[in-house]
């Protein structure tokens, strides 16, 4: 049987990272479906921009998910102002240089991890207990580093794994409470940072290597529809693009593969010019 459809009208959905790409292009979703949208991140100009073109539906929030009293900030105000939060979408994320484990300055390395792991934990701890008290939706946003990790991209992938392996986690011991939780996995998607990561040399060296269908990037709307589709279900998984869920299931012949993709791309004398700079 199907499982019902989960209403977004009357509910609150916080966001992070959504200032700009996935998590603001998802805010215009969820507004436009009724709901009302709590949006938080590090670009006030943007999100108060954005906050205008929303509405009353919407309220922004500055707040760094690397700082936890800054989330708690952003989340007291969030429920003071909507009365709740049913959904709280960890979004927030930025892109590692393309660098080698020995190469990467410590502090870009640990950053990484900061954000994209970190900063989702410090995100669903903080909305918890309110999405606990309207039985509602956690998603947590990895990406298909977290099946297949490529090289040049060792914290992403940590990150990405981590934040999977806390969605699988969290789900069994939210499940009780009426709490479901999602993981969303993203191949290439057409973002400011996508843009940026692509730009370095190293990467569009592998990248002339890698096949087309997994390294075009996908519309910003694209993954937003997807969000849209996987909160209103209540999923467990969100892939986009949904060609991309062989990858996702069978990581590890996937991960043979891609390594094998790195070595006929001249990973070798990449990593020694990337060492060298």
């Amino acid at each position: 049987m199907a499982r019902p459809t989960y209403e977004l009208r009357d509910r609150t959905v916080l966001i992070t990272g959504a200032a700009r790409g996935i998590g603001a292009e998802t805010a215009r979703r969820a507004a436009a479906r009724g709901a009302r949208v709590a949006l938080v991140g590090l670009e006030p100009d943007r999100l108060e921009a954005l906050g205008a073109e929303l509405g009353e539906a919407a309220a922004w929030w500055e707040a760094d998910v690397r700082d936890a009293a800054d989330l708690e900030r952003a989340v007291g105000g969030a429920v003071e102002r909507f009365g709740g939060i049913d959904v709280v979408m960890a979004n927030a994320g930025i892109a590692p240089p393309a660098k080698t484990v020995a190469g990467i300055d410590p502090n870009d390395f640990e950053r990484v991890i900061d954000v994209n792991l970190l900063g989702v934990w410090r995100t669903v701890r903080a909305a918890l207990p309110h999405v606990r008290a309207r039985r509602g939706y956690v998603l947590c946003i990895a990406s298909m580093a977290a099946a297949v990790h490529p090289p040049l991209m060792a914290p992403y992938n940590m990150a990405k794994a981590g934040v999977e392996a806390l969605a699988d986690s969290l789900r069994p011991e939210l499940a009780g409470d009426g709490v479901d939780v999602g993981c969303a996995y993203f191949g290439l998607i057409d973002t400011d940072m996508v843009r940026d990561a692509l730009a370095e040399s190293p990467t569009q060296r592998l990248r002339a290597r890698s096949p087309m269908a997994l390294m075009r990037p996908l519309p910003v709307a694209a993954a937003a529809r997807g969000l849209e589709r996987g909160i209103e279900r209540r999923a467990r998984r969100i892939v986009v693009p949904r060609s991309a869920i062989p990858v996702l299931f069978g990581g590890r012949l996937f991960q043979s593969l891609a390594d094998a993709g790195a070595r006929r791309a001249g990973i070798a004398d990449i990593v020694r010019d990337v060492e060298s700079d």
